[in-house]
């Protein structure tokens, strides 16, 4: 059988649509164009193996209903009157190789009408499939006794049942949440499918097949159809726009193809913000909606199907009552003649924990009247109230705002959360948008507070029990990053925001003052632990100066831990935990009085250390053959556990010709700290860093010191990322194999090593900066770089401080995702040179590129 010419019909049938979708963007059109095309194509198919008659092709699955996108599957079923013998065998074999040398990927079925229903009954996924079945060719009377067999089967009640269940698990599987960075168009929360569980549900009890019928049948509004409509094209558009963009089926909005997407639907970039980063916002909140929608019509297609009859009211007020656990509003006009009433039902559901939700024709009200109310939620003289009760309460915070985030009524409220809704930042360490980030932190300041996960922050948790009137925190947390986008300074704008709505809502001035602060000040702390050198006084004075009291400096310490963990779960670690645990004891002993002078502080860290020794049973005096060789830095850069481990480790090796190399657990955080020791020597720095990059070890922090004996004494923290399956002293004795080879090794340094760039930092790169500045003491210089974190990033900064004659004493390195942002405390070269210093900076910009 030639079928070479349905080979090219599909082919140019394809192309011409191809070719017309971007003059003429028509989703639903386009959609039942492949359709019809692939129609034709499988029923001549049919008529040419001349199938007996009997038989009945079937569309099942979307293009049953008509709509195929241009790289689906295409789901066929062959219908049989009975088993099939060996004759007809061939025949549909022929078929089936036929479909794919025509270029058709299907999937395909092929059973007897008794068969379709036994499978239906043991697969929900199957009946459903089965419930779209159109006739493409063949036996009309055998397809009709195969729809009238499936509908006799169909209980709307199981299938309601078993279709909730399959997508709380579908949430469940793409992480239950519409904010992926690369979300599914079709499965993810929010996504087509979502929609399609409307249309299926109605189905199966009786209400119809398209839009419309439930309009007829009184399910949904006309506006509600409307948005139905609406939100529904603009996921079908992106699909085939990514359908067409990758040339494949491919459903999920992958970095790969954001960039290209916002260019072919004509978004630029607009100030600080990627045209990929306004792309995504459009469909996160296109999801929203599908999301609201799906729970409203889920509720009233249940309440449809399965009535439940109604219990005895339980009256809570003039407005509200509660029936079979659920809030209902005793006049359908509510909440568009009393805007308050939508934020006291918030409320209403923390403070009566039986309440279950929202009853069906309640919450659609509610969704109704956030799309009419406008600013009448927000001067209505109750509403200020109610959202500070909403923050007050003791339980059902973050549940609530959530909720209210989900139907659009925190950002109706605050106009300046609405901006921020579904907006990504593609910073490579942000992987939820900046409303669910916010929220996110919120959740994280009220965990602290909950007695049952005391255990996974126990100064955080103790400090949150004695902090009073905690939704100050609740309010900075809020505000934080609520300016994100607009250009401009975000913390100084966020301010602005947070003072006027405390101003509103009548906080006390030293509360509405402590959160405009926070808001201002949110990214300090972070920037001071994980960045300066927190050994050095003049570090903590400058940080006390600023927080100068004990509630502020509280207040920042637990919105800075919520805020890190919100970021991303890979940001968080326990040694950014340690240093801001350490900046927040050091500053609280500052503000009380308590910070000693340097010479203090040397003399009670060699003071700890030798009690530490002596607990070691090291004899007395051994410490002063290496102690008589370091000087005041190393001291005041050190703290008295790692002096007691070096002098452990060197007493008797302070001028051994051999290199020390030793590797523990890092005391009070994760990570393995590891001790070099040996004669100085050219690019000793860059040789180490290329060895752990190496070994596949990232190094957090570095401190690097030279005796006056003209000896290396370096000290790295470094993580292991791939978490290798090895026990502690076969994982240092791992490290200290390979750190000893590097130095025992004689040859040149080779090439920085070199990783894979993942997809994220390819589509969407950091521009690397580099700054450098003198220190207050004007001895050092402060280096401080941002790049895209990769493999040999640092074995490349030390590469160029070398050729410059730069030595590095310390590095804090500092990832956020895969973002580096890295600190080094330098010395020497021509530093003083502005000449030189601008190409040490070019340099270092060029290293940071490649």
């Amino acid at each position: 059988m030639q079928i070479a010419d349905l080979k090219q019909r599909l082919a140019t049938g394809r192309r011409t649509l191809q070719e017309a979708y971007p003059l003429r963007p028509r989703p639903a059109a386009t959609l039942r164009r492949h359709a019809r095309l692939v129609d034709g194509v499988l029923r001549e198919l049919w008529r040419r193996l001349e199938v007996p008659p009997a038989l009945a092709l079937v569309a099942v699955g979307g293009y049953g209903r008509g709509e195929l996108f241009p790289y689906s599957d295409v789901d066929v079923l062959v219908l049989l009157p009975a088993p099939a013998e060996a004759p007809l065998r061939q025949t549909l074999e022929r078929l089936v190789g036929a479909l794919w040398d025509v270029g058709l990927d299907t999937a395909h079925s092929v059973r007897t009408v008794d068969e379709c229903l036994e499978q239906a009954r043991k697969d929900i996924t199957i009946e459903t499939t089965l419930m779209e079945a159109r006739l493409l060719a063949g036996s009309r009377t055998l397809f009709r006794r195969f729809r009238s067999a499936l509908e006799a089967t169909v209980d709307a009640q199981a299938f309601l049942r078993a279709k909730r269940l399959e997508q709380e698990q579908r949430h469940q599987r793409y992480h239950d949440a519409s904010t992926n960075l690369e979300p599914n168009l079709k499965e993810s929360p929010g996504g087509l499918r979502d929609l399609q569980m409307i249309l299926w549900i109605a189905q199966a009890c009786g209400l119809g097949r398209r839009w419309r019928d439930l309009v007829r049948n009184g399910l949904i509004a006309e506006e509600e159809l409307r948005q139905l409509r609406r939100q529904e094209a603009k996921l079908q558009d992106l699909r085939i726009r990514l359908h067409y963009l990758a040339g494949r089926r491919e459903d999920r909005l992958l970095f790969d193809f954001q960039t290209a997407l916002a260019r072919e639907l004509g978004i630029t970039d607009r100030g600080a913000r990627r045209a990929s980063e306004l792309l995504m916002q459009r469909y996160y909140r296109a999801a929203k909606v599908v999301a609201q929608l799906n729970v409203i019509l889920l509720l009233n297609l249940e309440a449809r199907i399965d009535p439940r009859p109604p219990g005895e009211p339980h009256v809570l007020n003039d407005r509200f009552q509660v029936v079979n656990g659920l809030l209902m509003a005793r006049d359908p006009n509510l909440f568009l003649e009393r805007p308050s009433a939508i934020l006291e039902s918030f409320l209403l559901m923390q403070q009566h924990r039986e309440i279950k939700g929202r009853d069906a024709e309640t919450l659609r009200a509610l969704w109704r009247a956030v799309g009419q109310v406008g600013g009448r939620l927000r001067r209505d003289p109750e509403s200020p109230k109610l959202f500070m009760q909403i923050l007050r309460q003791p339980t059902g915070i973050t549940r609530e705002l959530r909720r209210m985030n989900r139907y659009g009524v925190l950002g109706l409220y605050i106009p300046a959360f609405g901006r921020i809704v579904g907006q990504m930042q593609h910073d490579l360490y942000h992987v939820y948008t900046v409303d669910e980030h916010i929220l996110m932190v919120v959740r994280n300041l009220r965990r602290f507070a909950v007695t049952e996960f005391a255990h996974e922050y126990p100064l955080c948790s103790r400090l949150m029990a004695e902090f009073e009137r905690p939704e100050v925190l609740y309010l900075a947390a809020l505000f934080h990053d609520i300016a994100k986008g607009r250009g401009g300074d975000h913390s100084a704008l966020g301010a602005l925001e947070a003072r006027r709505f405390c101003r509103r809502h009548d906080l006390l001035p030293e509360d509405a003052e402590l959160v405009a602060w926070l808001v201002q000040h949110h990214l300090v702390m972070s920037h001071t632990a994980q960045k300066q050198d927190l050994s050095d006084p003049e570090v903590i004075a400058r940080f006390a100066r600023l927080v100068a009291t004990d509630r502020r400096l509280t207040a920042l310490y637990l919105l800075t831990v919520a805020d890190i963990r919100g970021t991303s779960p890979k940001v968080w670690n326990a040694w950014k935990a340690k240093l801001l645990e350490d900046l927040y004891l050091l500053t609280r002993r500052y503000l009380g009085g308590q910070m000693p002078a340097p010479a203090s502080i040397i003399e009670t860290r060699q003071g700890e250390a030798l009690r530490l020794l002596r607990l070691a049973a090291v004899p007395e005096g051994v410490h002063k053959r290496l102690w008589s060789k370091l000087d005041v830095a190393y001291f005041l850069r050190h703290e008295p556990q790692e002096i007691a481990w070096h002098t452990r480790v060197l007493n008797y090796r302070v001028d051994t010709p051999t290199p020390v190399v030793k590797a523990r657990l890092a005391p009070g955080a994760e990570g393995i700290q590891v001790l070099v020791y040996c004669a100085d020597r050219p690019q000793l720095f860059a040789r180490l860093c290329d060895c752990f990059a190496r070994i596949n070890f990232s190094i957090v922090e570095a401190k690097i010191y030279t005796t006056r004996h003209g000896y290396a004494l370096d000290s790295f923290l470094v993580l292991d990322p791939e978490n290798k399956p090895l026990s502690y002293r076969d994982l240092t004795s791992y490290i200290e194999y390979e750190v000893s080879q590097a130095l025992d090794s004689a040859a040149p340094l080779g090439p920085p090593p070199s990783g894979r760039v993942s997809r994220q930092m390819k589509h969407f790169p950091i521009p690397p900066e580099v700054h450098l500045q003198a220190d207050d003491y004007g001895r050092h210089h402060i280096l401080s770089i941002v790049a895209g974190d990769r493999t040999g990033l640092l074995s490349r900064v030390a590469r160029v401080l070398h050729a410059h004659g730069i030595n590095v004493h310390s590095a804090r390195i500092t990832t956020l995702g895969e973002r580096a942002e890295d600190t080094f405390l330098i010395s020497g070269g021509r530093l003083g040179d502005d000449k030189a210093v601008v190409q040490l900076e070019t340099d270092l910009l060029e290293a940071l590129k490649t």
